[in-house]
Protein backbone atom coordinates (compact mmCIF):
# COMPACT_ATOMS: atom_id res chain seq x y z
CA UNK A 1 0.00 0.00 0.00
CA UNK A 2 1.60 3.46 -0.69
CA UNK A 3 2.50 5.43 1.98
CA UNK A 4 -0.40 8.15 1.32
CA UNK A 5 -3.42 5.69 1.53
CA UNK A 6 -1.45 4.43 4.69
CA UNK A 7 -2.06 6.85 6.24
CA UNK A 8 -5.78 7.86 5.32
CA UNK A 9 -6.24 4.01 6.40
CA UNK A 10 -4.73 4.28 10.04
CA UNK A 11 -7.50 7.21 10.89
CA UNK A 12 -9.23 6.01 13.77
CA UNK A 13 -12.21 7.39 12.50
CA UNK A 14 -12.40 5.81 9.65
CA UNK A 15 -13.68 8.21 7.87
CA UNK A 16 -11.65 9.81 5.03
CA UNK A 17 -11.26 13.67 4.58
CA UNK A 18 -12.28 14.74 1.37
CA UNK A 19 -9.04 17.38 1.53
CA UNK A 20 -7.06 13.87 1.93
CA UNK A 21 -8.86 12.57 -1.38
CA UNK A 22 -7.88 15.41 -3.46
CA UNK A 23 -4.55 15.68 -2.37
CA UNK A 24 -3.68 11.75 -3.17
CA UNK A 25 -5.42 12.08 -6.59
CA UNK A 26 -3.98 15.29 -7.15
CA UNK A 27 -0.59 14.03 -7.17
CA UNK A 28 1.67 13.69 -10.21
CA UNK A 29 2.39 9.77 -11.58
CA UNK A 30 4.46 8.80 -13.44
CA UNK A 31 1.98 6.55 -15.22
CA UNK A 32 0.13 9.59 -16.68
CA UNK A 33 0.56 10.49 -20.51
CA UNK A 34 1.71 14.22 -20.72
CA UNK A 35 -0.12 16.75 -23.46
CA UNK A 36 2.01 16.82 -26.15
CA UNK A 37 3.25 20.68 -27.24
CA UNK A 38 0.96 20.74 -30.32
CA UNK A 39 -2.30 19.57 -28.47
CA UNK A 40 -1.84 22.24 -25.91
CA UNK A 41 -0.91 24.99 -28.32
CA UNK A 42 -4.18 23.79 -30.03
CA UNK A 43 -6.36 24.05 -26.68
CA UNK A 44 -4.78 27.17 -26.02
CA UNK A 45 -5.94 28.85 -28.96
CA UNK A 46 -9.37 27.73 -28.00
CA UNK A 47 -9.33 29.37 -24.56
CA UNK A 48 -9.17 32.97 -24.23
CA UNK A 49 -6.63 33.83 -21.41
CA UNK A 50 -8.88 36.88 -20.50
CA UNK A 51 -12.85 37.98 -20.43
CA UNK A 52 -13.67 40.34 -22.95
CA UNK A 53 -16.85 41.65 -21.31
CA UNK A 54 -17.16 43.84 -24.56
CA UNK A 55 -20.21 46.40 -24.68
CA UNK A 56 -19.56 46.89 -20.93
CA UNK A 57 -17.97 50.87 -20.25
CA UNK A 58 -14.52 50.70 -20.51
CA UNK A 59 -11.72 52.90 -18.33
CA UNK A 60 -8.44 52.43 -19.86
CA UNK A 61 -5.71 52.66 -16.40
CA UNK A 62 -3.07 55.14 -16.53
CA UNK A 63 0.29 53.94 -17.86
CA UNK A 64 2.14 56.10 -15.24
CA UNK A 65 2.34 54.34 -11.66
CA UNK A 66 2.96 56.35 -8.76
CA UNK A 67 6.13 56.44 -6.82
CA UNK A 68 6.32 53.48 -3.18
CA UNK A 69 6.75 54.92 0.01
CA UNK A 70 8.59 52.47 1.06
CA UNK A 71 11.42 49.98 -0.60
CA UNK A 72 10.87 46.40 -1.57
CA UNK A 73 12.80 44.45 1.61
CA UNK A 74 10.62 47.20 3.50
CA UNK A 75 7.31 46.18 2.25
CA UNK A 76 7.91 42.49 3.04
CA UNK A 77 8.87 43.05 6.58
CA UNK A 78 6.30 45.45 7.31
CA UNK A 79 3.38 43.36 5.69
CA UNK A 80 0.77 42.25 7.90
CA UNK A 81 -2.98 41.79 8.07
CA UNK A 82 -4.84 45.34 8.84
CA UNK A 83 -7.22 43.70 11.20
CA UNK A 84 -8.62 47.77 11.76
CA UNK A 85 -8.53 48.47 8.26
CA UNK A 86 -10.69 51.16 7.39
CA UNK A 87 -11.65 53.14 4.02
CA UNK A 88 -9.70 55.77 2.41
CA UNK A 89 -9.71 57.72 -0.82
CA UNK A 90 -7.52 56.08 -3.56
CA UNK A 91 -6.06 56.87 -6.83
CA UNK A 92 -6.50 55.17 -10.01
CA UNK A 93 -3.54 55.21 -10.07
CA UNK A 94 -3.13 53.37 -7.51
CA UNK A 95 -5.18 50.76 -8.45
CA UNK A 96 -3.92 50.71 -11.70
CA UNK A 97 -0.21 49.89 -9.79
CA UNK A 98 -1.87 47.26 -7.74
CA UNK A 99 -3.38 45.70 -10.44
CA UNK A 100 -0.43 45.20 -12.55
CA UNK A 101 1.31 44.21 -9.75
CA UNK A 102 -1.35 41.41 -9.28
CA UNK A 103 -1.85 40.42 -12.79
CA UNK A 104 -0.04 42.53 -15.23
CA UNK A 105 1.51 41.74 -18.43
CA UNK A 106 5.48 42.21 -17.93
CA UNK A 107 6.57 40.16 -20.88
CA UNK A 108 5.60 40.18 -24.66
CA UNK A 109 6.81 36.41 -25.29
CA UNK A 110 6.72 36.63 -28.55
CA UNK A 111 9.94 34.60 -29.61
CA UNK A 112 8.71 31.70 -27.42
CA UNK A 113 7.24 28.63 -27.77
CA UNK A 114 3.88 28.92 -25.84
CA UNK A 115 2.50 32.74 -27.41
CA UNK A 116 1.04 33.71 -24.33
CA UNK A 117 2.74 37.01 -22.71
CA UNK A 118 3.99 36.69 -19.81
CA UNK A 119 2.20 38.37 -16.38
CA UNK A 120 3.95 39.05 -13.02
CA UNK A 121 3.17 36.21 -11.65
CA UNK A 122 4.01 32.62 -12.25
CA UNK A 123 2.12 30.52 -13.65
CA UNK A 124 1.63 26.44 -14.59
CA UNK A 125 2.00 26.41 -18.45
CA UNK A 126 1.71 30.48 -18.88
CA UNK A 127 -1.80 29.56 -18.83
CA UNK A 128 -2.97 32.09 -16.44
CA UNK A 129 -6.78 31.12 -15.22
CA UNK A 130 -6.94 33.81 -13.30
CA UNK A 131 -9.61 36.39 -13.81
CA UNK A 132 -9.35 39.37 -11.61
CA UNK A 133 -12.13 41.58 -10.72
CA UNK A 134 -12.67 44.59 -8.40
CA UNK A 135 -15.33 46.54 -6.55
CA UNK A 136 -14.86 49.96 -4.95
CA UNK A 137 -16.37 53.37 -4.17
CA UNK A 138 -13.50 55.35 -3.00
CA UNK A 139 -11.45 55.57 -6.09
CA UNK A 140 -11.08 59.31 -7.77
CA UNK A 141 -11.62 59.08 -11.21
CA UNK A 142 -13.36 55.76 -10.95
CA UNK A 143 -16.90 55.11 -11.39
CA UNK A 144 -18.41 53.13 -8.05
CA UNK A 145 -19.18 49.27 -9.23
CA UNK A 146 -17.65 46.25 -9.79
CA UNK A 147 -15.19 45.92 -12.39
CA UNK A 148 -13.49 43.39 -14.32
CA UNK A 149 -9.46 43.78 -14.87
CA UNK A 150 -8.39 43.09 -18.54
CA UNK A 151 -4.48 42.74 -18.72
CA UNK A 152 -4.19 42.70 -22.04
CA UNK A 153 -6.33 45.98 -22.23
CA UNK A 154 -4.65 47.17 -19.12
CA UNK A 155 -8.25 48.43 -18.77
CA UNK A 156 -11.80 48.15 -16.48
CA UNK A 157 -15.04 47.11 -17.67
CA UNK A 158 -17.52 48.87 -15.53
CA UNK A 159 -20.17 45.48 -14.77
CA UNK A 160 -22.46 46.87 -12.30
CA UNK A 161 -22.30 50.52 -11.42
CA UNK A 162 -23.08 51.58 -7.84
CA UNK A 163 -22.00 50.96 -4.04
CA UNK A 164 -22.54 47.41 -3.44
CA UNK A 165 -20.42 46.81 -0.69
CA UNK A 166 -23.94 45.89 1.77
CA UNK A 167 -24.93 43.36 -0.73
CA UNK A 168 -21.31 41.78 -0.82
CA UNK A 169 -20.85 42.13 3.00
CA UNK A 170 -24.15 39.99 3.00
CA UNK A 171 -21.93 36.89 1.29
CA UNK A 172 -18.78 37.35 4.02
CA UNK A 173 -18.46 35.52 6.98
CA UNK A 174 -17.53 39.19 8.44
CA UNK A 175 -19.81 41.18 6.95
CA UNK A 176 -18.25 44.11 8.04
CA UNK A 177 -15.41 44.09 5.94
CA UNK A 178 -17.07 45.02 2.79
CA UNK A 179 -17.82 48.67 3.76
CA UNK A 180 -14.45 48.50 5.68
CA UNK A 181 -12.18 48.78 2.47
CA UNK A 182 -11.75 51.18 0.17
CA UNK A 183 -11.40 48.39 -2.29
CA UNK A 184 -12.34 44.66 -2.42
CA UNK A 185 -10.74 42.66 -5.53
CA UNK A 186 -11.98 38.94 -6.38
CA UNK A 187 -9.66 36.51 -7.87
CA UNK A 188 -11.54 33.99 -9.82
CA UNK A 189 -10.27 31.10 -11.30
CA UNK A 190 -11.46 29.31 -14.81
CA UNK A 191 -10.40 25.97 -14.34
CA UNK A 192 -10.05 24.65 -17.25
CA UNK A 193 -7.52 26.82 -18.96
CA UNK A 194 -5.32 24.45 -16.46
CA UNK A 195 -7.13 21.22 -16.05
CA UNK A 196 -7.36 20.30 -19.56
CA UNK A 197 -3.35 20.34 -19.57
CA UNK A 198 -2.44 19.34 -15.87
CA UNK A 199 -5.56 17.48 -14.82
CA UNK A 200 -6.43 16.98 -10.81
CA UNK A 201 -2.75 18.53 -10.44
CA UNK A 202 -3.77 21.84 -12.39
CA UNK A 203 -6.42 22.29 -9.30
CA UNK A 204 -3.53 23.00 -7.17
CA UNK A 205 -1.31 25.00 -9.93
CA UNK A 206 -4.54 27.43 -9.44
CA UNK A 207 -4.36 27.57 -5.78
CA UNK A 208 -0.91 28.34 -5.94
CA UNK A 209 -0.43 30.89 -8.37
CA UNK A 210 -3.90 32.97 -6.12
CA UNK A 211 -1.35 32.87 -3.58
CA UNK A 212 1.33 34.56 -5.58
CA UNK A 213 -1.46 37.28 -6.84
CA UNK A 214 -2.31 37.89 -3.05
CA UNK A 215 1.24 38.41 -1.95
CA UNK A 216 2.03 40.96 -4.74
CA UNK A 217 -1.40 42.75 -3.71
CA UNK A 218 -0.05 42.58 0.19
CA UNK A 219 3.55 44.12 -1.02
CA UNK A 220 2.13 46.72 -3.32
CA UNK A 221 -0.25 47.83 -0.74
CA UNK A 222 2.00 47.94 1.91
CA UNK A 223 4.82 49.95 -0.37
CA UNK A 224 1.71 52.48 -1.54
CA UNK A 225 1.20 52.92 2.69
CA UNK A 226 -2.26 51.30 2.20
CA UNK A 227 -3.35 48.63 4.90
CA UNK A 228 -3.99 44.79 3.12
CA UNK A 229 -6.47 42.12 4.55
CA UNK A 230 -7.05 38.73 2.90
CA UNK A 231 -10.57 37.14 2.89
CA UNK A 232 -10.90 33.00 2.57
CA UNK A 233 -14.30 33.42 4.55
CA UNK A 234 -17.02 34.05 2.03
CA UNK A 235 -20.10 32.21 1.00
CA UNK A 236 -18.61 30.94 -1.93
CA UNK A 237 -22.23 30.62 -4.12
CA UNK A 238 -23.23 33.86 -3.02
CA UNK A 239 -20.04 35.74 -4.37
CA UNK A 240 -20.14 33.49 -7.37
CA UNK A 241 -23.44 34.87 -7.83
CA UNK A 242 -22.62 38.55 -7.57
CA UNK A 243 -20.01 38.39 -9.72
CA UNK A 244 -22.01 36.29 -12.54
CA UNK A 245 -20.50 33.16 -12.91
CA UNK A 246 -21.18 29.82 -12.57
CA UNK A 247 -19.38 28.55 -9.67
CA UNK A 248 -18.37 25.23 -11.40
CA UNK A 249 -16.42 25.80 -14.32
CA UNK A 250 -15.42 29.11 -13.19
CA UNK A 251 -15.48 30.28 -9.40
CA UNK A 252 -13.97 32.78 -6.85
CA UNK A 253 -10.80 31.22 -4.63
CA UNK A 254 -9.69 34.25 -3.08
CA UNK A 255 -10.71 38.02 -1.75
CA UNK A 256 -7.84 41.22 -0.98
CA UNK A 257 -9.27 43.94 0.76
CA UNK A 258 -7.46 47.33 0.34
CA UNK A 259 -7.86 50.38 2.53
CA UNK A 260 -6.47 52.47 5.77
CA UNK A 261 -4.47 50.46 8.18
CA UNK A 262 -6.39 52.17 11.37
CA UNK A 263 -3.90 53.02 14.52
CA UNK A 264 -3.56 50.29 16.40
CA UNK A 265 -4.12 51.29 20.23
CA UNK A 266 -1.19 50.98 22.26
CA UNK A 267 -0.68 48.29 24.81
Amino acid sequence: MMAGLQTLADDPGGDVDLWSVFHENSKTSRLEPSARNDEVLVRMAQLRDALSYEGYDRVALPEVMPSFDLPLGDAILKRISAREIAPASMSIEQIATMLHAAYGITRSNEDGPFPRPFRSVPSGGALYPLEIYIHTSCVEGLAAGLHHFNPREHALRLLQPGDRAREIGAALVQSHLATSVSALIFVTALFERSIFKYGNRGYRFILLEAGHVAQNINIVSTALGLGCINIGGFFDRDIDRFLGIDGIRHSTVYLIGIGRDAPRPST
